[in-house]
């Protein structure tokens, strides 16, 4: 994402929490009673997935990276 990117979504939640604070929870949920809050969807289970795993590819290749260079051999007095 690119700076503008998050400064707008980062607007866009803060200005979402300051209505959901000012706005009464009966006009925003009306069936209060059979919604389960405490859930978590299959679309954020792998909406977290999909972060974790990519975490790891980076990583993986930046170690990879990292140790192809340490396993090189040194050559004294130039590259």
């Amino acid at each position: 994402m690119t700076d503008i990117s998050l400064t707008l979504t980062a607007i866009t939640h803060v200005v979402y929490a300051g209505l959901r604070s000012i706005t009464p929870d009966a006009l925003l949920d009306t069936d209060r009673e059979t919604r389960d809050r405490g859930a978590v969807s299959l679309e954020q289970a792998l909406w977290y997935a999909a972060a974790a795993t990519a975490v790891g590819i980076v990583a993986t290749v930046i170690w990879t990276k990292i140790k192809s260079e340490a396993d090189k051999p040194v050559v004294p007095g130039g590259l």
